[in-house]
């Protein structure tokens, strides 16, 4: 096989081979840098192994770089540069993880995870049409043959979150597990809960950018996987709704994360037509919406797709039966928000990711409840976005994966259309009130003070908001207006009292 390794990397990888050269240091280009370099695929992520103490030699090659020295395990001498470059391929930055080894590199290899990991080639040979690949577990066939296989049986007693990582690269590399592999991982799934969660997290949200889940999320289960990163799924399993619904809760979770990267243009939907996709509202500032990072990888789809797949996770102990006989789930989407508030925090996601995952599952039923009859009102769709705040857009987009996933193949084109008509309707709306609100503040609270001689306190915040409410229904278009609009509430209030 061939290294395909592109300019850039090229020149960072010469620049630590001079830096090595005068310490007569013996250096290794390793794991997954070696691996995407065979696929062909270009990665920013470089992995190399010293026969000498990383953590004594890592800041020697920052400082030549110009990079940031990071150490990231002392006891077992690993460490990280990190070069900043904006030719670097996703996320701008170059990151070099050395670690050191003390007998041989085969011996090194041998610890690794998989066989696909465990291809080494000397960092002086990296230029070379003619290099050695050294492959003591026949990792180069592997990657022929599309097979994630591992090194030994104790791959994943020795490092757990390998079970984690061996579905994600099957995911990403359109691979499969070998078949003693695959046995491994499903026999050993719960070894995750001993996983640090900043290690999961780091898996996880890697997995949650691949597209076309339909092709890994149910073999993810088969693994028991998911219900081993998430044990509060597990209850879930098995458990009915009402009849409209297609499946039981946890099969309408995996389907409602599928469906969401289809209505976000990156998977399919085994029970749509082309006519299903047609009528949903898609644009470039909508595509750019979800692709925006959160934070550490993260973006507003891969948080949709995590926010879709734990949106009914209290549903079980919700459910009850009802005097008119019906099943209902009061307040799951509450009660599932706090849950999963909790679980991102045990997984170690930011504040921030966490909080866009819980406003999301908080609201995931608002968008239906908007309008008992036709399109909501335009004060119905200020609230909702004064509600939900950034997260409105991606509500939106999940109630219509939750009604994929609840119809699935039984779908009522004209119920889907006018669900679809109503998204569109409120995100034109919104659109509108933010031009309409946002650049023109026509009052203000020293105008309440010093016009009205109201005091400081909670009910100038309640004026100001409702005088915002009407000028994004359209109600209030200039300062008088919105003048008129204060006193005559104000005159309201004081014949009520």
């Amino acid at each position: 096989m061939k290294l395909s390794i592109e300019p850039g990397a090229l020149a960072i990888l010469t620049a630590v081979s001079d830096c090595l050269s005068g310490q007569k240091v013996k250096a290794y280009l390793v794991g997954g840098f070696i691996r995407d370099a065979l696929l062909e695929r270009a990665t920013a992520d470089i992995d190399i192994a010293l026969a000498a103490d990383a953590l004594e030699l890592a800041p020697k090659i920052a400082d030549a770089l110009g990079g940031k020295f990071v150490p990231l395990d002392k006891q077992n001498r690993i460490c990280r540069v990190v070069v900043m470059d904006k030719k670097a391929p996703s996320g701008g930055r170059w990151q070099l993880d050395f670690t050191s080894f003390e007998d041989s590199i085969e011996q090194d290899l041998s610890r690794r995870d998989f066989t696909i990991d465990a291809i080494a080639v000397a960092l002086e040979e990296v230029s070379r049409e003619d290099f050695t690949a050294i492959d003591p577990f026949g990792g180069q066939a592997d990657l022929r043959n599309k097979v994630i296989r591992a090194v030994a049986e104790t791959a994943f007693e020795d490092d757990a979150v390998r079970l984690l990582r061996a579905a994600r690269l099957a995911a990403e590399l359109g691979f499969s597990l070998d078949e003693p592999t695959g046995a491994l991982v499903k026999s050993q799934s719960q070894l995750i809960a001993d996983v640090a969660g900043e290690r999961l997290r780091e898996e996880l949200v890697r997995l949650l950018t691949v597209p076309h889940p339909e092709r890994f999320l149910p073999h993810l289960d088969e693994l028991g996987l998911i219900t081993a990163l998430f044990p509060e799924l597990a209850g879930t399993k098995g458990v009915e709704q009402p009849r409209e619904h297609s499946w039981n809760v946890f099969d309408h979770s995996l389907q409602t994360v599928i469906a969401v990267d289809f209505l976000l243009h990156q998977g399919s939907w085994p029970y749509a037509s082309d006519e299903v996709l047609a009528v949903v509202p898609w644009s470039e500032a909508l595509a750019e919406h979800f692709n925006r990072e959160v934070g550490g990888g993260s973006s507003r789809r891969s948080l949709l797709k995590l926010a879709a797949l734990l949106h009914d996770i209290c549903k079980p102990e919700t459910k009850a039966v009802g005097e008119d006989g019906r099943t209902h789930f009061l307040e799951h989407a509450k009660l599932g928000a706090a849950a999963a508030a909790d679980i991102l925090a045990r997984l170690r996601f930011s504040g921030k990711e966490a909080k866009l995952v819980e406003i999301v599952i908080n609201y995931h039923m608002r968008p239906g409840q908007m309008s008992q009859q036709g399109l909501p009102t335009q004060r119905a769709i200020y609230r909702y976005f004064r509600d939900t705040d950034e997260a409105g857009i991606d509500i939106l987009f999940l109630s219509l994966a939750d009604h994929l996933a609840t119809r699935g193949p039984n779908l009522d084109m004209a119920g889907w259309t006018e669900h679809a008509r109503m998204v569109e309707y409120v995100l034109e709306k919104h659109f509108e009130q933010q031009k309409l609100v946002e650049p023109v503040r026509l009052v203000d609270g020293h105008d309440l003070i010093n016009i009205f001689g109201l005091s400081p306190g909670p009910a100038l915040g309640e004026i100001l908001e409702a005088v915002r409410e009407a000028q994004a229904s359209g109600e209030l278009s200039d300062r008088q207006e919105a003048l008129d609009y204060i006193r005559q509430r104000l005159a309201t209030e004081k014949t009520l009292c």
